[in-house]
């Protein structure tokens, strides 16, 4: 069973850090891109970052250049995504996703994504 599970998330405030993590069961990661998303209450899922199968480009939404950083540890099967100097704004559900090759204009695109996790829940308060 093909499954993908995020863990990191928690209540942070402004200014602080997490990392984020994506384990996969079922599957070798490697043989996949893995993007991250969140979706906010009342808007729509936005993908923030992916990491490319191979090389292990990264590429990231314009919103989150600079504070969001994600890698991959192929040997633990894991994906992470680092987020610094958090912001009230950045409280979301975050999930990662897994998909097969895509064109470049698509990388962030939810729905050629085939496999999701559950998500992770990421508060930004004071």
């Amino acid at each position: 069973q093909l499954q993908l599970v995020e863990s990191g998330g928690g209540l942070v405030q402004p200014g602080g850090s997490l990392r984020l993590s994506c384990a996969a069961s079922g599957f070798t990661l490697d043989y996949y891109a893995i993007g991250w998303f969140r979706q906010a209450p009342g808007k729509e899922r936005e993908g923030v970052a992916c990491i490319s199968r191979s090389d292990g480009n990264t590429y990231y939404a314009d919103s989150v250049k600079g504070r969001f950083t994600i890698s991959r540890d192929n040997a633990k099967n894991t994906v992470y995504l680092k987020i610094d100097n958090l912001k009230p704004e950045d409280t979301a559900v975050y999930y990662c996703a897994a998909r097969g090759p895509t064109l470049a204009a698509m990388r962030l695109a939810a729905h050629v994504y085939n496999y999701w996790g559950q998500g992770t829940q990421v508060t930004v308060s004071s």
